[in-house]
């Protein structure tokens, strides 16, 4: 056992949970993480990280390939994939030793080991110490007040075909490739699919993505699922809407893999799964606890991380809310200042802002007007695009479809959501969601000074549009 006793240890070492213990240690509190592999978990290892520095290189490259809208003539220039995955790892190398020392600067314990929640036993009154284990077999015992699970999630697999991590691969698999597939078929349309499909299509790779919903990311709104599937399909990405594959539809060869669904044969050299996450709550000791799991496996919380034992919280992708690294930090922290009474504010996940890395990017935040009329209110939306903006013609003169939409309800005047396709739009969301947090009106947003030219004057003339007083528009 521990010789020390800890005010809480956190089971997993993602951003929920590496960003929960810097917060309790903060509040002078005595913390330790039990993390299986690498400090920043699946964000920085296999997630937002790497898959964004991908992303920028794909978006380089398609700077060059339009060079001369702006004046350039560049006829011969290859891709050079080993730079491309050696600058990718490095960001990670260097971000990971950034999370390491901020262990240390915290004065945070670290326990490489397979955490599991142990019951009530003669070392505990109440469920909750940790049993760590080691890969040399060893063990250890950590006594705590409260833990806080952060456990995260891993790519999920067909029901009828599991991934080889050859032909057949997760979204670590291809994160993992050293060489691009010529041609690669993604199954799932949403957030992650599409952020692969957009970069492997700018690097030279032939991409069919296969969704089984009606449209492509049906969380967002339909008109910007239109604009992104038009702009994916005219640099070659081939989408099919509305495909339900079984058993009979994947075949695997020496060559390659093909896929059957209708009258279609897409013959390709490897496939992605992209059907979502799973939450990683299985063998963890949950049946030790009173925690009760939904179907899916993920831990049910209240408003403020806390399970149905009220010293164990939870946070982050295995309680299967928004899954998004932002929001698990903030879970993380709202279920720290609750254990040790610093009274948070609970997560409003209609405010939690989302994006989507692809180019051209998405953003949104709280309802689109779909989702509003669903909800039975009364709303408007209000839209400019970007083409008004100076700035964003500047920046790319073929980026002219992009737009910005706000959705209020008009029975009260607020801003319900706001919508958002075009150039760096997942930097100027987070306007909106201080403007949110604020509680702020479309007039506010419309009254402030923004500085000319830049992209958020499109956010100014948004809000003067909602208050009839637009300038440029």
């Amino acid at each position: 056992m521990s010789e020390k006793q800890y005010d809480l240890v956190v089971l997993g070492g993602g951003t929920a949970g590496y960003v929960a213990a810097i917060r309790a240690s903060q509040l002078g509190k005595k913390v330790a993480i039990v993390e299986k592999s690498l400090l920043g978990g699946t964000c920085l290892h296999k997630g937002c990280i790497p898959t964004k520095a991908l992303l920028k290189s794909a978006e380089v490259h398609q700077t060059i390939k339009n060079a001369s809208n702006f004046g350039f003539d560049v006829r011969d220039f290859k891709i050079n994939f080993d730079k491309i995955l050696q600058r990718k790892d490095e960001i990670v190398k260097q971000m990971h030793k950034g999370v390491n020392h901020l262990m240390q600067s915290n004065h945070i314990d670290i326990f490489n080991g397979i955490g599991r929640i142990l019951g009530t036993s003669i070392f505990s009154p109440q469920s909750g110490t940790i049993s760590v284990e080691y890969e040399n077999g060893e063990s250890d015992l950590i006594p705590n007040q409260f833990v806080l699970i952060a456990t995260g999630s891993r790519p999920k697999s067909l029901s009828f075909i599991n991934f080889d991590h050859d032909k057949i691969l997760s979204s670590d698999d291809i994160l993992s490739l050293n060489s691009l597939p010529q041609s690669l078929a993604i199954i799932g349309g949403g957030v992650i699919g599409l952020e692969f499909a957009s970069l492997m299509t700018d690097l030279g790779t032939s991409v069919t993505v296969i969704e089984a919903n009606e449209r492509i990311i049906p969380s967002e709104s339909k008109q910007i699922a239109t604009i992104l599937k038009r702009e994916l399909s005219s640099r070659g990405v081939r989408f099919y809407e509305d495909i339900e594959l079984d058993e009979n539809s994947i075949q695997k060869s020496d060559d390659g893999v093909t896929i059957h669904f209708g009258d279609q044969l897409v013959e390709i050299e490897k496939v992605l799964i992209s059907i979502g996450r799973q939450a990683n709550t299985n063998d963890i000791g949950l049946n030790n606890t009173k925690i009760k799991t939904d179907e899916a496996g993920h831990i049910i919380t209240n408003t403020f991380q806390q399970t149905e034992d009220k010293h164990i919280y939870a946070a982050g992708d295995c309680i299967g809310k928004l899954q998004l690294a932002h929001v698990g930090s903030k879970e993380g922290i709202v279920a720290v200042e609750h254990m040790f009474e610093e009274t948070p504010i609970p997560l409003n996940y209609d405010l939690m802002p989302k994006c989507i890395y692809t180019y051209p990017e998405v953003a949104s935040i709280g309802k689109s007007l779909e989702q509003a009329k669903i909800a039975n209110i009364n709303a408007r939306s209000y839209k400019v695009s970007f083409k008004a903006i100076g700035k964003a013609l500047i920046d790319d003169m073929t980026e002219q479809k992009g737009f910005c939409e706000m959705i209020i309800n008009q029975d009260t005047d607020e801003i319900i959501g706001l919508n958002m396709i075009g150039p760096h739009v997942t930097e100027l969301i987070n306007e909106i969601s201080l403007l949110q947090f604020m509680n702020g009106s479309s007039l506010e947003l419309g009254l402030t000074t923004h500085a000319h030219p830049s992209l958020s004057e499109v956010l100014m003339e948004l809000g003067l549009k909602a208050e009839g007083r637009a300038i440029h528009i």
